[in-house]
């Protein structure tokens, strides 16, 4: 049966984000199902069927759409070509009304918590992403946090959920000798979306009373927020403490988040928190919000805030810019608490998932 499961990585291209990240992790504990991946690169080791590039979110709106078009009526035919029993989406897309089963991953549900009226994301969470997930063999989501919001927003039972932690990649996030530049910075990492709450941070930095420290934002340029942000920046004349270093390359990454005095992410919700587990990895102190899956990412590793008041997140960064002896203590808890996370069992447990859909 090596085709019985099929995998589609539709949505992987070159400047990974969370999602991403996250298929092409998981899927190395899948190896022993013998999937078949839906993908336009190559993977060692695994049999992949060829589909289009041009259906990612590096091709904006357009390639959602594509996408989307594909998902309904390319992919039910490359199942049925193949003779497949199953496909495990890594994000809330699957084949509607058709023979197709599925098992998704649903990583958040943040385009209906802070809708907007333009974003077609939106009313595809409000219209689609319920069929999908209804429809659905069962649905794997990544913190309590999500399954507590897939149950509340869309009325599905919380038995057909099952919650599996994200991992780090060890061979990457661990502390390093940063040199990085040298006055002492504080780091946002991620991407520059509203709910992140970079306008939030801005301000509370912008209270610091002392103007040696530095804020680095590190995350693409997005036109649709970066401008306003940069603005802010500007009429709080703060633009020489703040460095804008757009997407880090990959291997660039734990030196500049291992060289911060710590990671700020005051975000307003977060299905998992990718940043704040890669910043403990590394040893360094996170400051981030007492809300949706973070405390349950950070354990007691962190300072918590509530990131709807900007008082709260200066407080947190003058006490960790002056209290060494605060930082040594979160830097060793940070590094204990990551220990809890691996691909390996993110990808078991998600492996035991589809085990029990397989060849039904």
């Amino acid at each position: 049966m090596s085709n019985s499961l099929l995998i589609n990585l539709s949505v992987l291209f070159d400047q990974p984000t969370g999602i991403a990240t996250y298929a092409k992790n998981v899927i190395h504990s899948l190896d022993s199902l013998n999937p078949t991946l839906l993908s336009s690169q190559d993977f060692a080791g695994f049999e992949c069927y060829p589909i289009p590039e041009n259906m990612t979110p590096a091709q904006g709106s357009k390639g959602h759409l594509k996408r989307l078009f594909w998902t309904q009526f390319g992919l039910p035919e490359i199942y049925k070509k193949l003779k497949a029993n199953l496909i495990y989406s890594t994000i809330p897309e699957a084949p509607l009304y058709s023979q197709c089963r599925s098992v998704v991953m649903c990583h958040d549900l943040i385009p209906l918590r802070f809708p907007r009226a333009t974003s077609p994301l939106t009313n595809y969470f409000r219209y689609v992403v319920p069929l999908v997930l209804r429809q659905a063999e069962h649905i794997i989501c990544n913190s309590e946090s999500t399954a507590k919001d897939i149950v509340d927003f869309y009325g599905i039972a919380a038995n057909k959920i099952t919650p599996i932690l994200l991992g780090y990649d060890r061979a990457n996030f661990y502390p390093r000798v940063s040199t990085s530049p040298k006055q002492p910075y504080f780091l946002y990492l991620g991407r520059q979306d509203t709910y992140k709450n970079l306008q939030g941070l801005i301000t509370a930095f912008a209270d610091i009373p002392n103007s040696d420290y530095h804020l680095a934002i590190a995350g693409s340029t997005d036109l649709r927020f970066t401008p306003r942000l940069k603005q802010q920046v500007k009429e709080l004349k703060i633009e020489e403490r703040v460095i804008w270093l757009d997407y880090l390359d990959y291997q660039e990454l734990p030196v500049i988040i291992s060289g911060a005095i710590a990671l700020v992410f005051p975000t307003l919700w977060e299905g998992f928190g990718l940043p704040a587990l890669e910043a403990m990895a590394c040893g360094t102190p996170v400051i981030t919000s007492n809300l949706a899956s973070l405390p349950e990412i950070t354990g007691d590793a962190a300072i918590l805030i509530d990131p709807y008041n900007t008082n709260s997140i200066t407080s947190a960064m003058i006490e960790m810019g002056k209290n060494q002896e605060m930082r040594s203590q979160l830097s060793k808890k940070s590094i204990q608490q990551a220990q809890k996370f691996t691909w390996a069992k993110t990808g078991m447990a998600t492996k035991e998932v589809l085990e029990q859909y397989l060849d039904r």
